[in-house]
């Protein structure tokens, strides 16, 4: 067979080999009910031209850029990757490297590693990054965590404009071990209300993202405070970084523990994955991390090398010991996002960061002096939360037949915007775009 090599008497020997007589008994731990039986249910095979033209017809089902205007962003954003980024990772020497256990024949894998680690912590501004973890959502939850470790506390406090999934990834990680998940509001003003947050007791973490799934910018110095007041760890999430090329960087305005997507630095949308999880920290507490790290240090010749080090992982130490059980690190992502920092450099961001700022103003002018209400009077970046005063179906389905799709619908989430939906604009939108769809929403 061409996709199950083996044959008959292969599979009889390697049942041989582990005292079993049939595949039936190499199955026989999974109970009956939740077995299948009988044969898959497969279409037909096609030869290779059929199946082009059968994944064409599943293609344009889709509505997918350039073929439509699409100005949705919540958590995945479109932007532009340099060449350079998409050459230098297409090199064998980097798709192809795995876990560098072996540090004396992994130095180039290493390094790279510890590139990234230093441009994050950078962009983040703070003390030391990992190196990376699944996804913006994984490294909340691990940030929770590791906050639980830290103070020794069971409740945490997380935003509701902290990114919808996100919060449903840091309930599934807490929720077996009997943590408590406090939610504080925001949804009136666009920002999240932190007046009562000093008076809650036994905090160990408060969770704020900025800018938020709504996109606005949160105060976070004054989070920052009230959270100091209660005694818990500030954490700070992100889905897009490349608003700290213009705006205050987290470890500048106090956050303890920052986690976020890297998906913007350099990495495809890829229709969902995969992404970039970056998690950064502050020195002292970086033996509570999760993850790996790479150090930079010298041998006994006094070269420079790089190892992995504080690797407080199962796979490192006994488990009952390891900081979390996440087993890789995203490696070529972060690698990518280390090309992308590299390539656009200091200034670059701030001039990708305010253009993107910019168009999405242009664009939040244009809906609204076309009749549309922009919900939240908050600075934003990117996104915005526009309402549709005559129903978001309708308007949405009618501009999706003109190939544009009108950001996310927030109903799902945000049952209170039934009518709302999150815009995003990035610098791969060019005006002409923007105009067509002011056009069609005045019509």
């Amino acid at each position: 067979m061409r996709y199950l090599p083996h044959t008959e008497e292969d599979i009889a020997s390697m049942l041989g080999t582990v005292g079993l007589e049939s595949m039936d008994a190499l199955f026989s731990s999974v109970p009956p009910d939740c077995r299948m039986h009988g044969e898959l249910d497969l279409p037909d095979p096609l030869t290779e031209w059929e199946l082009n033209t059968s994944m064409n017809g599943l293609a344009g089902t889709m509505a997918g850029s350039p073929a439509y205007r699409i100005f949705m962003g919540a958590g995945s954003y479109n932007h532009y990757i340099p060449e350079s980024v998409s050459y230098l990772l297409g090199r064998s020497e980097f798709s192809t490297a795995y876990t560098p256990y072996q540090p004396e024949i992994s130095q180039g894998t290493l390094q790279g590693i510890y590139e990234y680690q230093t441009l994050a912590s950078r962009l983040l501004g703070m003390e030391v990054a990992n190196a990376s973890m699944y996804d913006g959502a994984s490294a909340l939850a691990e940030a929770l965590l590791m906050a639980l470790r830290i103070t020794r506390r069971k409740r945490v406090a997380i935003s509701c404009l902290v990114h919808p999934h996100y919060r449903e990834a840091a309930r599934t990680y807490l929720r077996p071990g009997g943590y408590e998940i406090v939610e504080l509001p925001g949804l009136e003003s666009g920002r999240t209300d932190v007046s009562g947050i000093s008076a809650m007791g036994g905090l160990a973490a408060v969770v704020i993202q900025s800018p938020n799934f709504f996109g606005c910018i949160e105060d976070l110095p004054a989070a920052g405070g009230a959270i100091r007041e209660a005694g818990g760890l500030f954490v700070v999430s992100f889905t897009e970084p490349l608003a700290y090329g213009l705006f205050k960087n987290p470890g500048l305005q106090g956050a303890d523990i920052v986690c976020g997507e890297g998906q913007s630095l350099g990495i495809p949308q890829s229709f969902g994955g995969p992404g970039l999880g970056i998690f950064a920290c502050r020195m002292k507490d970086v033996r509570s991390m999760p993850g790996r790290l790479v150090g930079k240090t010298t041998d006994r010749d006094g070269r420079t090398g790089f190892v992995l080090t504080l690797a407080t992982r199962e796979q490192h130490i006994r488990r009952e010991k390891a900081n979390s059980n996440i087993c890789t690190n995203s490696s070529l992502c972060a690698l990518a996002s280390a090309m992308y920092l590299a390539s656009v450099g200091r200034t670059g961001i701030r001039e990708l960061a305010a253009l993107n700022y910019d168009k999405a103003a242009y664009l939040k002018r244009g809906l609204k002096e076309a009749g549309l209400t922009i919900t939240f009077d908050s600075p934003t970046f990117n996104e915005f939360v526009v309402a549709f005063p005559l129903g978001l179906k309708n308007t949405y389905d009618t501009l999706l037949e003109k190939r544009i799709v009108a950001g996310l619908p927030l109903a799902p989430w945000y049952p209170e915007y039934a009518d709302h939906a999150l815009l995003c604009v990035t610098e791969t939108m060019g005006r002409e775009d923007m105009d067509v769809l002011i056009r069609e929403v005045r019509q």
